[in-house]
């Protein structure tokens, strides 16, 4: 496999999921913002600031509204890491690799492009939230099932999932961090009805709502959540799901070519970090602080993969 392809097939992947799990950060937002008193455009900045793009948009605006930082998130055609941007640099990319790539996924992706093109080529209304970002969820859900039901399981499957779950342990570590570092900055919050409430939002937001209550029954608790969302190996969001399956796919391109990468050795790290703490130590570490780690070993983990591509040639 040539490394431009390799590439191509990676940044697909991860543009897909980000565009997905930007719009989770938005509605994570919306719902939290749902839950405060009083004027709420402050917490967009934290929200923005999570997805790594608050910079961006001070750069363009002078001041943080609700508004203002949806339409930058979802439709700004000068933030690179709005929705329609990523929608669009999968779609190139997916272009650029397409004899990789079954028809159906083909089809799947670039009719994922056209229908949040038309969904974002205007400002959303408060009232028409909800309907875009479910368009999109389900629009990547459609490429996603397109690669499972048609895709041989070969180096091009794993290098499109091995993308995928580095940005969705990306964005689970952010949508966390959203939760307890920025949006509740209060200690005497802590363990609060509103605090429950905040925690539950955080379920609904990566989809694991229904998985939670089949697995820990109907009573919400911060200790619960934070386990489900980083160590329960059954939730397909959470960071130890995705952190194995990283490694597991890295593992299988490294026995393809006989010798494991670089990246194959740094994601096994990654997995053990996981398997060797508890929730316990992870709050006695600071939740915080720990998902700050995570973060940058999933940073380093992703550079360490793209400096790997030659040697897949």
């Amino acid at each position: 496999m040539l490394g431009k392809t390799a590439n191509g097939l990676y940044w697909m992947s991860r543009y897909l999921e980000r565009a997905e799990n930007t719009s989770r950060l938005v509605e994570t937002g919306q719902r939290i913002g749902l839950t405060r008193l009083g004027h709420d455009d402050d917490e967009w900045a934290s929200v923005m600031r999570s997805a790594s793009v608050l910079a961006g948009y001070e750069e363009h605006h002078d001041e943080v509204t609700k508004d203002a930082a949806i339409n930058w998130m979802l439709r700004e055609k000068a933030n690179p890491a709005s929705v329609l941007s990523t929608i669009s640099e999968a779609r190139q990319n997916a272009r650029m690799v397409r004899t990789a790539l079954t028809h159906e996924v083909w089809e799947a992706i670039n009719g994922c492009y056209m229908a949040v093109k038309d969904a974002l080529a205007r400002k959303v209304s408060e009232r028409d939230l909800p309907a875009v970002l479910g368009l999109i969820r389900q629009r990547t859900a459609l490429v996603r099932g397109a690669t499972h039901g048609t895709m041989l399981r070969n180096e091009i499957y794993d290098f499109t999932r091995t993308g995928t779950f580095l940005e969705r342990a990306d964005a689970t570590a952010r949508i966390l961090d959203v939760k307890y570092y920025v949006l509740l900055p209060s200690a005497f919050a802590v363990g609060s009805s509103i605090d429950n409430v905040h925690w539950e939002t955080i379920l609904r937001s990566v989809s694991a709502r229904g998985g939670f209550r089949m697995a820990y029954g109907s009573q919400v608790n911060a200790r619960d959540i934070a386990q489900f969302l980083i160590l329960d190996k059954r939730m397909p969001r959470s960071l130890n799901f995705c952190a194995t399956k990283i490694h597991n796919n890295l593992s299988y391109l490294g026995a393809d070519y006989d010798t494991p990468p670089q990246s194959s050795l740094m994601s096994k790290a990654l997995v053990d970090r996981f398997m060797n703490h508890d929730i316990e130590a992870v709050f006695d570490y600071g939740l915080h602080e720990y998902i700050q780690t995570v973060l940058s070993m999933l940073s380093k983990l992703g550079q360490q993969i793209e400096k790997d591509y030659r040697f897949y040639e």
